[in-house]
């Protein structure tokens, strides 16, 4: 029996064999015409590793293939549900003691879908489930072993504090995957391509996404995992052909281990799937998806300019006579929104003490809502700074609370740099971060949240878990609960998901988070390279960048800093009391530019003319198509020639250099090139092409 559910230039297809072993037999962009046949054995769309179950797959070593929880299912049924924007297929299979449904979500007009696993216990016994994947797919590459090795490219965005959205480009061969048959001839190695990440902290290491390239067959595949805290994804092969698994955690790589009680289920994390015949075709898809699980707000529809007091301007030092000339300036720049940052709770040094939320009294002599009234009657709406999933060792609640309102391993509270972890699922966190968002809304009129997260808690929590992943990925979900519930009750407050900047940049927290802080670089030309790829991990209208114009710098310095953020979301930070009026109008200038196209970011799509950036480029390029033309910014950092030229693929008949107005750059289409002059090292010039 073939179910094929292709749509929207995706193919999707799975095979029911006469045994009832199901296989997902074709996943790609239409242009890929692969019809090789694939066994059920290596091509399941599953895999569950069941505690005190045979691993028949020989040669597995630390891959996640052939677990017998997969082989032995068979196929029950299927049904197609449809919905307001696609459809939900739902595969059912099942052993006899165990049912597990595949969810596959499609999009109208997105070739892009979600997936994920549920796993539920029909047996008279307890499951102990070790691993289990969110998708599986077999069939990356032409199946010709070694010969076809050239033709892959492995897409890895490494991620770290203040050095994020790094991509990096390998083949198979680089990551040590030698591919040849060998005896029995069955093309399998216990070599795999793998990353994963453990602790709450989803991205400390790397992005939970990647993608990967067939060039010989102009197919390309770009995920995600769509998780909060732990996760795997790999890489290997099986009989001559490549495959790609996606999961949550998993005992092996994270401590995770669930006890399945009889008539209990499971679910996994989510994962998207988006192809496409290259990397930007298919980060075109992932994009379209994106938006369908953002849960935008009218409040943030806007796109307002943030200005926040904290890069390179008070440090997470505020007091009532520091923020009101910062507060002046920032209203002429045309900010819209003015957030306190750090420091606002404590008197000198805070880290170890925080929990209470209280502002501090000597910082405010007239009272913290003096200040927020000041904001309001500069024209912009006041927002502020908040950590509330830690609580500093030393803080007076800590002492006072339970231990179960922590993470807890080995009968000892967790401690990460100063803090304590606290557990969402405990009813009395929940309580208190409710109360304090509700007294920073009600008492004070904030209305953006600027929810910051600077430690990691690590592999969990032993509290009411049947392991420590156990425990951490009950957490996780719980917090995403109270933020859910958090913004149903405040509709008009906008809430930035910031970890220490972008070390929790995943789509478990931007369905709902209205921005992300996607960097905590204080160094305008290292920002560079991550505003132009931001658009890789996080949509156009979700990715804050900051700018943060510095008092010793020169005009070249100031546009530089607000054209790293003029394609995403501006956040406005610097020293903007010292700068001159050449300097200041420039700033001025930037954000009125902005505001004539930023309505129009929510549907612009990412790509990359000269390919992705690297961060030793000496020319940098970013663009984004909007329905009438594309918005391109281009970085001279260090390149010795003065001139660069872009390829275009859209038919184009004019160019102007939007940014800045005055520039002494210069821009000129010659037939399907855009070529662009800039004079001097360390400038840019954002350029609109028609």
């Amino acid at each position: 029996m073939i179910l094929d559910f292709s749509q929207n230039g995706l193919t999707v297809v799975f095979e029911v064999n006469g045994d009832g072993s199901v296989v997902l037999s074709r996943l790609h962009a239409d242009s890929d015409r692969d019809e090789r046949p694939k066994k059920a054995v290596c091509a399941t769309p599953v895999e569950v590793h069941l505690s005190g179950r045979n691993h028949p797959d020989d040669f597995c070593g630390a891959r996640h293939t052939g677990t017998v929880g997969a082989r032995d299912l068979r196929y029950v049924s299927h049904e197609t549900l449809k919905t307001a924007d696609g459809k939900l297929v739902k595969l059912l299979m099942s052993d006899g003691c165990m049912n597990v449904t595949l969810h596959y979500r499609f999009y109208d007009g997105v070739a892009a879908l979600r997936t994920w696993t549920t796993v539920e216990n029909v047996g008279n016994e307890p499951l102990g489930l070790e691993y289990v994947s969110s998708f599986s797919y077999t069939g990356l590459d032409g199946g010709e072993g070694y010969r076809d090795a050239d033709s892959l490219e492995i897409f890895v965005p490494h991620n770290a504090w203040s050095r994020e959205v790094n991509w990096h480009c390998y083949s198979p061969l680089e990551f040590g995957l030698e591919r040849w048959e060998h005896y029995p001839k069955r093309g399998i190695s216990t070599k795999r391509i793998a990353f994963s990440n453990t602790g709450t902290w989803s991205s400390k290491e790397f992005l939970p996404m990647g993608a990967v390239v067939n060039t010989s067959r102009h197919s390309a595949w770009m995920f995600q995992i769509e998780h909060n805290g732990s996760w795997n994804w790999e890489i290997s092969d099986t009989d001559n052909m490549l495959y790609l698994k996606l999961s949550g955690p998993s005992e092996q790589e994270n401590g995770w281990y669930k006890r399945l009680m009889p008539g209990e289920s499971f679910e996994s994390v989510k994962a998207a799937i988006a192809v496409g015949t290259d990397f930007d075709t298919a980060l075109a898809e992932m994009t379209h998806c994106r938006r369908r699980l953002f849960q935008n707000s009218d409040a943030n529809r806007s796109m307002p300019v943030i200005f926040n007091d904290y890069m390179n301007c008070l440090w997470g030092d505020p007091t009532e006579d520091r923020e009101l000339p910062v507060i002046d300036r920032a209203a002429e720049t045309g900010a819209e929104y003015f957030c306190m940052d750090a420091g606002w709770y404590a008197d000198g040094a805070w880290w170890e003490t925080v929990g209470e939320w209280k502002p501090e009294q000597t910082r405010f002599p007239h009272g913290i809502k003096y200040v927020f009234d000041y904001i309001r009657k500069k024209g912009m709406i006041p927002g502020i700074w908040l950590e509330i999933e830690v609580m500093g060792i030393q803080c007076p609640i800590a002492r006072e609370w339970e231990d179960e309102c922590f993470f807890m391993r080995h009968g000892k509270r967790v401690i990460d740099h100063g803090r304590y972890q606290l557990d969402f699922r405990h009813p009395r966190v929940r309580r208190y971060a409710t109360d304090t968002v509700d007294r920073l809304v009600n008492e004070y009129g904030v209305r953006y949240l600027k929810m910051d997260y600077n430690i990691d808690g690590g592999v969990g929590t032993e509290v009411d878990s049947d392991s420590f992943g156990d425990g951490l990925l009950a957490h996780n979900r719980a917090y995403l609960s109270w933020m859910r519930e958090t913004m149903e009750r405040y509709p008009d407050l906008i809430w930035e998901c910031c970890s220490s900047g972008g070390m929790r940049m995943d789509y478990a927290m931007l369905s709902m988070g209205h921005l992300q802080s996607v960097t905590d670089q204080s160094y305008y030309l290292k920002n560079a390279p991550i505003a132009a790829l931001a658009g890789t991990a996080v949509l156009p209208e979700q990715g804050a960048i900051w700018s943060y114009p510095m008092p010793d710098g020169d005009r070249y310095e100031t546009e530089l800093n607000m054209i790293n953020t003029m394609l995403g979301r501006i956040h406005l930070s610097g020293a903007i009391t010292l700068l001159s009026p050449e300097r200041f109008a420039l700033v001025q200038e930037a954000i009125a530019c902005y505001k004539t196209y930023r309505d129009e970011l929510s549907s612009a799509v990412p790509f990359y003319p000269l390919g992705l950036p690297n961060y030793r480029d000496g020319f940098l390029c970013s663009a984004l198509r909007f329905s009438d033309c594309i918005r391109m910014a281009v970085w001279r950092i260090d390149a010795a020639d003065d001139c660069v030229t872009i390829p275009l693929t859209d038919f184009c008949h004019a160019a102007k250099i939007l940014y800045p107005s005055d520039s002494d750059c210069s821009v000129s289409l010659q037939s399907a090139c855009l070529s662009v002059q800039l004079p001097a090292r360390y400038r840019a010039v954002l350029i609109e092409i028609k």
